[in-house]
């Protein structure tokens, strides 16, 4: 699709409008999913779409799942209080949205210097995540599914090249979630907006740099149009989850194998979507490095140790949140990413660690 399709639609623009109650006829329901993306963005709009019609096919047709994206019914940025009011009985969009609602639902998109894709779902499975998950979304009359992972993000897109930290100060960067803090942390001047709002301010001038994604996804918004360097890696999202969040009374309502049809589609679906980012981002960096003079650069050593110390600041910053629920999904994330941390060392870092090693193979 075209940059321009989707940057209709890409920015928070959009007015609320009352929703039609779920339909229940001869024991068929229809929902109202509403999400954070332009309509099949590559990565996440195509996502949703995906986890609407899985949800649809797995129910047998008995509760059919109706997409509508940003902008439609309901603004990217409005879709959490749709679902919690009862607006609409669904949405996709990220955790790292939300950290207005509560500084502990962002640990569950990503965390600066934390876990990757196959960890984040690691903690939540078999760490004790997704009952804390489930608590603090609770609280807004919501149950949460993480459903896809984009895999680890790029720092971004610069206008101009970083030699040192001190490149960073007063830059205007465009990024989301515990990682806006940790830029702040070095004295950049965080922006926050959505995909096509950041192509936008990348032309005219008004910000210097910004992430978004990834190669797949970036591309399709043209970004690479107006800053040719491209950094890794993204220290500030290691990974970043995708969730589906169900207003609870809607769900609960729903019989049990229809409530086993959403949690599964949502289960079945995050390694498809993670491996799909994975695959398709490397293509895509391909073709921007040869077909669009994008120069890929890595950030400085000096750089990335300074943003492991500001991210060290914000979660010994969260470890005294005023929230004692805060405090304990920061203690389990911590607990987790020891543990792990610890093993990959061996396990996943040694072998790509080897692979990486200069002796031929395949060629």
């Amino acid at each position: 699709m075209k940059r321009r399709q989707f940057l209709k639609t890409a920015g928070i623009a959009g007015v609320a409008t009352g929703l039609a109650a779920p339909a229940i006829a001869q024991d068929k329901r229809t929902w109202t999913m509403v999400t954070a993306w332009p309509k099949n963005l590559p990565g996440p709009g195509v996502a949703a779409q995906m986890l609407a019609d899985r949800i649809t096919a797995l129910s047998g047709g008995r509760l059919e799942v109706k997409l509508h994206a940003a902008g439609e019914l309901v603004p990217g940025n409005g879709v959490f209080d749709a679902v919690s009011e009862g607006t609409a009985q669904l949405y996709h969009a990220v955790p790292a949205y939300w950290g207005s609602k509560s500084r502990g639902i962002l640990l569950f998109g990503s965390q600066p210097f934390g876990l990757r894709a196959d960890e984040q779902l690691g903690w939540l499975i078999h760490g004790g995540g997704q009952a804390l998950y489930d608590e603090i979304y609770g609280r807004f009359g919501l149950k949460p599914f993480l459903c896809g992972n984009s895999g680890p993000q790029w720092q971004g897109w610069f206008r101009n090249e970083i030699h040192s930290v001190d490149d960073l100060k007063g830059l205007r960067f465009r990024t989301t979630g515990l990682a806006s803090e940790m830029c702040a942390k070095l004295g950049m001047a965080v922006q926050a907006m959505g995909g096509g709002d950041m192509f936008q301010g990348l032309q005219s001038g008004t910000i210097d740099a910004g992430e978004f994604i990834g190669p797949w996804s970036d591309s399709a918004l043209g970004f690479y149009q107006v800053a040719k360097n491209y950094y890794w890696p993204g220290v500030g999202e290691p990974s970043s989850a995708e969730e589906c969040v169900v207003n609870k009374a809607a769900f609960d309502e729903l019989p049990a194998d229809l409530q086993q049809a959403v949690s599964y589609a949502c289960e079945s679906l995050y390694n498809p979507v993670w491996t799909e980012y994975s695959t398709k981002h490397a293509a895509a960096l391909k073709q921007l490095v040869a077909e669009q003079g994008v120069q890929v650069r890595q950030l400085p050593q000096d750089v990335i140790v300074a943003m492991g110390n500001a991210a060290g600041e914000v979660i010994a910053d969260l470890r005294e949140d005023d929230d004692e629920l805060v405090k304990r999904i920061v203690e389990s994330f911590l607990a987790y990413r020891a543990n792990i941390a610890e093993y990959m060392v061996y396990a996943d870092n040694g072998q790509m660690n080897a692979r990486a090693l200069d002796y031929k193979y395949g060629g």
